[in-house]
């Protein structure tokens, strides 16, 4: 809406520069026409050349001074630019800088439920940020809904003032009576204002909308709209209460009721104004084709003169009266750019609402992303470092085991030795005293043993055995053979 106002402001501007021009034009144009009109009529040759090179000169004046004022004003219009931009960033940085603030608030609250303990102490602390946080939003709310409801009135005054602007420019296309001293400007502008008159119905709808609080009924608009938007599901029914109660949990039931009621009211008072504006519009026709048949039965009454006057003035009357339906066709086209304009912001604020629930969940969706990431690497660090822990332990036991094996296989292993050195020891004496005592018996027994070396090829006793020939075993004859033996049962056949 400030945008909107600032290309008004613009547009009303540029108007305005246009419309002055055209004045400045048409009362030169119409000051020269009555002047010389009026010369013609009372001065002589001379001095009617005399005051039309005067009038000239004037001219030419007039419109190197609008030229002057025209070229200057452009120049004002650039610096009213500069200085509605800048109004408008410095609207936009106080805006910013109280969301920051409010981001900062919600961020800090985040914080304070993150890794805590619950108490009483920290619920009434937890509470208290949490009123802080909804007073200054609803501070932000009030502010912003006060604003736009400013920006809407002056918006509201400037189509108003181009709006008498293009009425002008429209009487300067209707002819002027050259015997008449004064325009019918006047006139015209009279009819319009009497034409803008408003019904009884518009104006109780206007009082009553100045009175309630607005087209939300003192309402914000987000709360309206999700009013509407369980009202038109539910079609008015007394049911809609309880899903309105879930949409609007700041509301009390009185409250939806009471803006029930201002709804209604407004409904009816709408429908009162579109009556009350076609029955305007039917007798208005009315009358314009009453008026139109009387005139054309008085032009046929009259004589060829007075009919070509009343010809003129019924042309000068259609020309107002399609001026009238031009403001009218105007006003209506205003009214639903208005509504269009509505809509459209309408729209920007429910997709700037989409974007940031949206922003706010993706948000809350990563801070929990990043909650879950952090604990789960606290859980796998604190896993790592209880392994380690582990590990180191059972080294530490396995070194206490190794070097308690180590210790008893030494203790083994030099018990052994000692065992071994000590057999050795036993072996060697031993050996020593077996020694002596062969020793001994070498001195007291002297043995002479005569060598025959022919006994290395001569047969041993067990080979002279081994090769004695064995005679035959049996040599007389057999006493009897072997037979098989015959059954008992065939012994007699």
């Amino acid at each position: 809406m400030i945008i909107l106002s600032v290309i008004c402001a613009s547009t009303s501007l540029d108007q305005m520069i246009i419309i002055d021009y055209f004045l400045a034009g048409f009362y030169l144009i119409f000051s020269v026409s009555c002047v010389i009109s009026h010369a013609r009529a009372q001065m002589s040759v001379t001095d009617f050349l005399r005051e039309a090179d005067r009038l000239r000169k004037l001219e030419i004046k007039h419109e190197r001074e609008t030229s002057r004022r025209f070229h200057a004003r452009k120049h004002f219009s650039v610096l009213e630019e500069i200085h509605v931009n800048d109004e408008l960033g410095a609207d936009i940085m106080k805006v910013q800088e109280e969301l920051q603030k409010i981001r900062n608030c919600v961020y800090s609250f985040q914080a304070q439920l993150t890794d805590v303990k619950p108490s009483p102490d920290l619920i009434d602390r937890i509470k208290d940020t949490m009123t802080d946080i909804e007073n200054s939003i609803k501070m932000f709310k009030d502010k912003q809904h006060q604003r736009f409801e400013e920006l809407l009135k002056e918006e509201k005054i400037f189509w108003q003032e181009i709006g008498a602007f293009e009425q002008k420019i429209d009487v300067w296309s209707l002819p002027v009576k050259a015997d008449g001293g004064v325009p019918r400007s006047a006139g015209i502008c009279a009819d319009v204002k009497d034409s803008r008159n408003l019904p009884t119905e518009v104006m109780a709808l206007e009082t009553f909308l100045q009175q309630s609080g607005g087209l939300h009924g003192c309402w914000d608009k987000y709360d309206h709209q999700n009013f509407m938007k369980v009202w038109t599901k539910h079609n008015g029914k007394p049911s809609y209460r309880k899903e309105a109660k879930l949409y609007l949990p700041d509301k009390t039931v009185e409250d939806i009721r009471l803006h029930e009621e201002w709804y209604l009211e407004l409904c009816h008072l709408q429908e009162e104004k579109r009556e009350a504006i076609h029955k305007w519009r039917a007798g208005k026709q009315r009358e314009h084709e009453l008026q139109r048949e009387q005139r054309e039965k008085e032009a046929l009454r009259k004589e060829p003169d007075e009919a070509a006057a009343d010809l003129r003035l019924k042309q000068e009357e259609q020309r107002r009266e399609a001026s009238e339906q031009l403001e009218t066709w105007r006003s209506c086209r205003k009214q639903q750019l208005e509504r269009e304009q509505e809509q459209r912001v309408r729209h920007q604020i429910q997709r700037r609402k989409r974007a940031k629930e949206e922003r706010r969940r993706q948000l809350e969706l990563k801070l929990m992303v990043e909650s879950r990431v952090q604990q789960k690497k606290k859980e796998e660090e604190l896993h790592v470092l209880q392994k380690e822990a582990q590990l180191q332990a059972e080294r530490e036991e396995r070194r206490r085991l190794a070097a308690e094996d180590i210790k008893r296989f030494q203790q083994r292993d030099s018990h052994r030795l000692e065992i071994k050195l000590q057999e050795k020891q036993n072996k060697e004496q031993e050996e020593h005293e077996r020694q002596r005592n062969l020793d001994k018996l070498k001195e007291k027994v002297q043995i002479h043993i005569a060598r025959d070396p022919t006994r290395l090829w001569k047969a041993t006793k067990g080979w002279e055995e081994h090769i004695k020939e064995i005679g035959p075993s049996g040599g007389g004859p057999v006493s009897h053979m072997f037979h098989r033996a015959v059954p008992t049962w065939r012994q007699d056949l």
